[in-house]
């Protein structure tokens, strides 16, 4: 396809708040030469060169000279026939403007496919913060669990050849495995659709002798488990007998034409990966304009999420589920084939009321109609995918720092303006801005609340802020993902949230904040609440210097024990503590190792952590 190529290149981004967050960490000469080389690509640009512009042309894609309402889209693309989407590209950048800026996020790349192919293909914000480098749409993202969608088409395609058989035993592949069933043997199937009733743990656990026990028969509730899928890579490299990145390589993105994707991420592909960013203060909760640092390389080889993918690649990818796995070469599986891929097997009410979970992919409905999506979460990378099925325009989204959310409100917005485009009606307003502070019902919370021994905190609340009044000043509160969750913005209360209690006729009882549990002025129930004394043993704060583990606090608050104050531990009289933040839940932790009254050692479903008090 003929395309006219013109150049959009700008530096001007505007001031956020981000640029003035903590940068550490030294870069190569390596990096430092392909940083230099960005610069001069941006140099460039303005006399009509442009980096991978071929890759750009043999999608179909021109290069920018379009106007736009956002300062921070540094790097726009368009399919000659993307016209019919052009009323809805002025309202998703600045809606993506804005978002950028609300949630502290260095920088976003996006791309927008239909079921002729990839359509729009941009980059927002920046790469390098402390260079003040443009991101690049050409740079690698880590997709993070997006990835189990690839590992479950490629597990498909091995039962249409035959070779595989998802509803059998595993262990009669994996015969090394250390998951112990109830009822009836774990199939892959189950592993897949995440209700193997296990917990999410160590595949190799340091100890030996553990095992993994399932708490529940398979299929019997859903329980998000990465450890289940790190298994069924194993399983592929097994069945394929080759390696993950070569079986990935070979059954997806060679048929895709997704030259620019890692299979696996190495050292050896860090030049190419996007600069990125996580919490500086990573043993605590995170408030929403936080300290950012920058990442180091990882290698990570598990199933679970190891791709690395461009904008552009992954646009190809979701052209791909657009047509049902059909591609212009022919198809990855059969109409049965992605019909298994894609059903709701499972409910999953970890992603919605009313989602299920297929093999690999969430399937629920937005607007009343069918999608499939999901998300990834990798240390230093948020990602999201959305697929409307029913109208045939799908989105991806990514950003190039980890902060505790994804950017599912771009991708889902982004949709619903394709969406509008393809049935030529209005668009949809933009979702309304909501600050970190604004809470709702704040005055609800106001009070002094007391312990049983004379300490107490104030809330101060107006109708949409909340206030803790400490040592004569009034300190801002933010709302958390969670349910009455609330973040106080000074340093004395860093390490846990503010939790809101409330009895069993919703009526607030008092607020809780680590160890501490203060009752509400018109509570009248107990205050002083009788613990083991053998618990004084276990609180403290144990970590795990693996990205993927990191701290974990134990405190004893209202009579018993909490992780990181949020989720209440349960006892098994045996040695081990149930995560209770659902009632099902297969996590656990234990302790050993005592020294001095203490114990030193917490593993966590497998993982061990070492106290660090």
């Amino acid at each position: 396809m003929a395309s006219e190529i013109s150049i959009k290149s700008s530096n001007e981004f505007g001031d956020l708040n981000i640029l003035r967050c903590k940068i550490f960490g030294a870069s190569g000469i390596t990096k430092k030469q392909a940083n230099l080389c960005h610069i001069a690509k941006q140099q460039e640009s303005t006399q009509g060169t442009f980096m991978q512009r071929r890759e750009l042309l043999s999608l179909g894609l021109k290069v920018g000279a379009l106007a736009s309402v956002s300062p921070f889209l540094l790097q726009d693309a368009r399919a000659a026939n993307s016209v019919r989407y052009n009323n809805a590209f002025d309202c998703l950048d600045a809606f993506v403007t804005r978002y950028l800026k609300e949630w502290n996020a260095p920088g976003l790349t996006l791309s927008l496919a239909d079921e002729t192919g990839v359509q729009r293909v941009c980059a927002y914000g920046r790469n390098d913060l402390e260079r003040q480098l443009n991101l690049n749409s050409n740079e690698l993202f880590h997709i993070g669990s997006i990835t189990k969608s690839f590992l479950g088409l490629c597990l498909v395609q091995l039962q249409e050849e035959g070779k595989l058989d998802l509803h059998q035993p595993i262990h009669g592949y994996l015969p090394w495995l250390r998951f112990d069933s109830r009822e009836r043997p774990i199939t892959a199937h189950d592993l897949l659709t995440h209700s193997a009733a296990l917990p999410d743990g160590a595949l190799f656990p340091a100890n030996p002798a553990l095992r993994h026990q399932a708490t529940a028969a398979p299929g019997t509730y859903f329980h998000y488990c990465n450890m289940g899928y790190q298994a069924l890579g194993h399983l592929l490299e097994k069945i394929d007998g080759k390696p993950l990145r070569q079986s990935f390589s070979e059954r997806i993105l060679i048929p895709l034409g997704m030259k620019q994707t890692q299979p696996v991420i190495t050292l050896e592909a860090f030049d190419r990966i996007a600069v990125s960013y996580q919490q500086t203060y990573n043993d605590r909760p995170y408030p929403r304009q936080g300290s950012l640092s920058r990442s180091v390389p990882i290698i990570m080889r598990d199933a679970s999420g190891c791709i690395a993918s461009t904008a552009e690649d992954m646009a190809l990818y979701v052209t791909m589920l657009i047509n049902r796995g059909k591609t212009p070469q022919g198809r990855l599986v059969s109409e049965a084939g992605f019909a298994e891929f894609s059903k709701p097997h499972m409910p999953a009410d970890e992603f919605g009321a009313d989602a299920a979970y297929g093999y690999g992919i969430a399937v629920d409905r937005i607007d009343g109609h069918p999608r499939l999506r999901h998300t990834g979460g990798m240390v230093s990378f948020a990602s999201a995918m959305e697929i409307d099925q029913e109208n045939k325009v799908g989105v991806f989204a990514s950003i190039n720092a980890m902060q505790g959310y994804r950017p599912r409100a771009v991708a889902e917005f982004a949709l619903r303006l394709m969406r509008a485009c393809r049935t030529s009606t209005s668009l949809p307003a933009l979702p309304p801005s909501r600050p970190p502070t604004e809470i709702i019902d704040a005055a609800a919370y106001t009070g002094t609340y007391t312990t049983g021994d004379d300490k107490q905190i104030t809330l101060e609340g107006s109708a949409q802020r909340l206030w803790v009044l400490h040592r004569g000043e009034r300190v801002a509160v933010e709302a958390t993902e969670g349910s009455e969750t609330f973040t106080v913005l000074h340093a004395d209360y860093a390490c846990f949230v503010l939790r809101i209690t409330r009895d069993e006729t919703r009526t607030i009882t008092g607020v809780a904040w680590g160890p501490e549990w203060f009752a509400h002025p018109s509570y009248t129930g107990e205050r002083n609440f009788k613990t083991p004394g053998a618990w004084a043993q276990l609180t403290g704060h144990y970590r795990n210097e693996d990205p993927w583990i990191g701290s974990q606090r134990i405190v004893s608050c209202q009579g018993r024990l909490w992780l990181n104050g949020l989720v209440p531990l349960e006892s098994d009289n045996h040695g081990r503590f149930w995560l209770r933040d659902t009632p099902e839940s297969p996590e656990w932790i234990s302790f050993s190792e005592e020294v001095n009254g203490k114990m030193q050692r917490l593993c966590l479903s497998g993982a061990d952590l070492t106290r660090v008090e």
